[in-house]
């Protein structure tokens, strides 16, 4: 329903738009009082109370959320189930497309901060925080080094939005020592690159461990370190850095868990021991 008190249908693009939302803001904000709801619905001439309908929608076919026994609210329609279903099967392509939406119709309002963007404005690093090497992100960038870019910035703000902008090892809520780790590797894994399920929030020192395989999860999400790291001991850095946090589980996400799969290729594939 529109401001006006008119039933319009929703159309792929507006759903697009708030499937953004809802992997930008946690479950607390996503009901019609907050204002990141009310804001859009105001992008989309639309009412706070029906934007907060779809994404209690969305929720409920969040199959994680399902397993976690949240159910959402019925009444999805088959344009939901399509667009969640694109979002699903292609997290880079779509994702990169809802953002440029975004940017297009929400962001050119100065609504919101985003967690991808550096105090003074200028974008944060995405190649460094998502191991993008090769690729150089700058004036000369072509459309799919655009559209890379553009699933990154997606990939970044929703892992570290559904880890409250907290290591998952350390606790560490310094957004700027913070990074969008990637579980299966940037360079091998293309089609997993903007799945949040793939994403884990690190601080610096500890994405540089686990993407070193110095450090990783066993099947119990619990922290399990490299040997390799023993020899450092006990120099008191690498035990207040590291072996504190030795069999401790990791801070679980509200929403986008670990993809208990991607964990395992990481212990049997780019672990140390």
């Amino acid at each position: 329903m529109d401001r006006s008190g008119t039933t319009r249908r929703w159309s792929r693009p507006e759903l697009l738009l708030v499937m953004n939302l809802y992997c930008r803001i946690p479950f607390g904000r996503q009901h019609s009082r907050a204002p990141e709801v009310v804001e859009l619905a105001g992008v989309l001439d639309r009412t706070p109370a029906s934007v907060a309908m779809k994404l209690g929608n969305l929720t409920a076919l969040d199959p994680e959320e399902k397993n976690r026994g949240v159910k959402g609210l019925s009444g999805a329609s088959r344009l939901d189930r399509e667009v969640w279903g694109e979002f699903s099967s292609d997290w880079e392509g779509v994702s990169a497309e809802s953002e440029r939406l975004w940017q297009k119709e929400v962001a050119r309002q100065d609504l919101y901060r985003d967690v991808s963007v550096e105090p003074d404005g200028s974008p944060s690093a995405v190649s460094e925080t998502t191991h993008s090497e090769g690729f150089f992100f700058g004036p000369t960038e072509g459309t799919s080094v655009s559209t890379v870019r553009l699933a990154q910035r997606f990939f970044r703000r929703t892992v570290l939005t559904a880890y409250h902008q907290r290591c998952c090892v350390s606790d560490n809520p310094v957004p700027e020592l913070l990074i969008a780790s990637h579980i299966l590797p940037w360079a091998e894994f293309p089609e997993q690159r903007s799945n949040p399920a793939n994403g884990l929030c690190l601080s610096r020192i500890h994405d540089a461990a686990f993407d070193r395989g110095l450090l990783t999860f066993d099947r119990d999400f619990r922290v399990v370190l490299s040997k390799r790291l023993r020899d450092y001991l006990p120099h008191e850095s690498v035990r207040a850095n590291f072996f504190v946090f030795e069999g401790n589980s990791l801070r679980f996400p509200e929403k986008f868990c670990p993809d208990p799969t991607f964990l395992e290729h990481h212990w049997k594939h780019i672990f140390q021991g």
